[in-house]
Order: structure tokens, then sequence, then C-alpha cells
């Protein structure tokens, strides 16, 4: 299994010739992919998904099925795509691709801004991304999509929550909030709290990763 990183949120995770997409929002470029057989969406914030996105993937794979939690079902009513559904302890399997799903709330961005739907993903048993949430699968995690900056984010939070998940390998995702020094600063700081023990990778846009 192989995860590619796009700009931000987006990933791209290919078994064979299928692939997962995650989170393809307006911070990524259009996402061309084929032999797409599942869309997951952790939220609903116009970052990690927008109608545009979804209908350029569905039109070059229209068997694909998008999956998310219930506030992303709500905001994407008027599109007409059907999503499936899920929350925390579901699972999904959809092609070689088994899904299980960790939480059920995006972080507090401030307390006048309301708290969302976020639900996010273990891919394989192997690879989680949070999505905008600090949720702990409680199981082990091989590797780790970290979040290193956002609105809701501060960096001794980020530390402490990969800390306590302890992949044996992490990379940084949802920079593009960041400028070009911020962004050397946050995943110094991912680095430090993965090494270490484990292994830090740093994945530019288009890059892959074997899991």
């Amino acid at each position: 299994m192989e995860v590619t990183k796009l700009e931000h949120a987006c990933q791209i995770v290919t078994e064979g010739d299928a692939r997962l997409v995650i989170d393809p929002g307006n911070f990524t470029r259009p996402v061309e992919a084929t032999g797409v057989v599942a869309v997951v969406v952790t939220h609903e914030h116009p970052d990690h998904v927008t109608p545009e996105q979804l209908a350029g993937i569905l039109a070059r794979n229209p068997d694909a099925v998008v999956i998310g939690p219930a506030g992303v079902a709500a905001a994407l009513a008027e599109t007409g795509i059907p999503i499936d559904v899920v929350t925390d302890g579901d699972h999904r399997t959809v092609g070689p691709f088994d899904l299980t799903f960790h939480g059920t709330r995006h972080n507090v961005i401030h307390s006048s801004i309301p708290v969302i739907d976020n639900t996010g993903v273990l891919v394989g048993g192997r690879l989680f991304y949070p999505g905008d949430s600090y949720t702990d699968p409680g199981v082990p995690v091989e590797v780790l999509a970290a979040p290193v900056g956002a609105p809701w984010l501060k960096v001794a939070e980020m530390m402490d929550y990969v800390t306590a998940v302890a992949p044996r390998r992490a990379y940084p995702v949802h920079e593009a909030t960041l400028s070009e020094i911020g962004y050397g600063m946050h995943t110094g700081r991912l680095r430090e709290v993965v090494e270490p023990d484990g292994e830090f990778v740093l994945l530019a846009p288009g890059e892959s990763l074997t899991v």
C-alpha cells in the first residue's frame, strides 16, 4: 500500500490498481486520479471537501463511493451526491481497502464557532489520519498523517497528541495555513516527538510513502 500526499489535507492511497482519495478540498489541486473506489471526507470544511472536487473525481470514477460523517452528508445534500454516513467505531471494506472510523467531533477553533462532525480514518490497520482532531484511535498506528498547521492547532497540543499515539512513522499534513518558515518550525517540533523511537518522513506534494 502506498500513500501519496497532495497539497494540504488531501492524500491518495493506492493498493494495486485501486485508489482511495482522502479529503479533496479547495487548498488542493484538482484531483484527476483514476481507479478511485472510494473518497473519504473527514468533515465538511471546504479545505477538506468541495462539490467541485467530488464532481471531478466522480466524473472519472462513477462507481466510487463517498464516505463521511453526518455533517458531510448534510452539507452536501443539495449536490445530490450520495454519502455513506459513518461515525466512531464503524467499518467499511471498499475494494482492497479496509477502513475503520474513529472520533466524532472537530477540534475546537473558538467558543464562538460551532463544533462540527469529524471522523478520522484508519486504512488497512496501518495508516491513520485524524482529520481536524486529536483523536487517538486506541490501536497501534504504524503511520500517522499528522496535522501541523490550522486555526485550531497549538503546537504543544500537537506534540502531546503525536506522543500519545506513538506512531512508528509520521508525516506532516494540513500545512497550507503556514508560511515556509512556519512549516519548517512546526515540522521540526513534529520530528522531535517522533524521533528517535520512530521515523519522521517529510513529503512534498506529489511524493509517496510505502505503508
